[in-house]
């Protein structure tokens, strides 16, 4: 075992932090969590999370589950994720029994799926993948965890493309309110294109594509910038 703490000491002692930062007393958490639907988060329940032990001697902590993990920290107005990985409170949190704890960042990163993550070393000081190879596939660690995190990169990457169609776009409307301007609305149709491509990466990999306005749609369609000009729908 390479650690004593664990997650859900991690996460108790964040609830009980952002609790205090509010004003915020356990029986006002406990409403708070009624409201969202978890009358079952009790005043007890949270005494349990916030003062048991996860091992040892004394009074067992009532775990924290996925469920009540997004319930508390609506409930306490932090992002949940905050509650398990507090960046910059903390030096280093838990990642799993056989492996070192790391800092709160990098694991913030494999648990979105922006860095693949190194369990095994240190190695010459420095943390490496794992190198097997699924046998059903021949797939290596490594590669099975990218192809998996693919959405979680195209996803952030279609909402910066988007905006950047968005501004271009106002852009050329402030602009023929004007009399026109060919260079606002050559960087709409490049910005525009940018997205289209993206839309298509999305949908080769088999992921919904979120909904756009009616008037971008129709300009792509138009312009046959799509693949499958089906595979976007307008918002309602």
């Amino acid at each position: 075992m390479h650690i004593h703490q664990t997650a859900g000491d991690v996460v108790a002692t964040q609830i009980r932090r952002h609790r205090e930062r509010l004003g915020m007393n356990r029986h006002e958490l406990a409403a708070e969590c009624a409201r969202l639907g978890r009358p079952d988060i009790t005043y007890a329940v949270i005494v349990s999370i916030e003062t048991g032990r996860s091992s040892g001697g004394g009074k067992k902590r009532r775990p924290v589950d996925v469920d009540d993990l997004f319930v508390l920290g609506l409930a306490l107005a932090t992002p949940p994720l905050l509650l398990m990985l507090p960046l910059g409170s903390e030096a280093t949190v838990p990642t799993v029994p056989a492996a070192d704890p790391r800092d709160p960042y990098t694991v913030w990163q494999w648990v979105t799926g922006a860095a693949t993550p190194t369990l095994d070393g240190p190695i010459d000081g420095r943390y490496v993948t794992d190198s097997r190879q699924f046998a059903g596939t021949g797939q290596t660690w490594a590669a099975a965890w990218a192809t998996a995190a693919y959405p979680a990169s195209l996803y952030p990457e279609f909402e910066r493309r988007l905006a950047a169609v968005y501004r271009a776009y106002l852009r050329t409307e402030t602009n023929q309110a004007k009399g026109g301007d060919a260079e606002a609305e050559t960087d709409y149709l490049h910005r525009l294109e940018e997205l289209a491509r993206h839309i298509d990466d999305m949908v080769r990999a088999g992921l919904k594509v979120p909904a756009l306005r009616r008037h971008l749609i129709e300009d792509m369609r138009g312009l046959d910038m799509l693949d499958n000009p089906d595979s976007v729908t307008p918002e309602e």
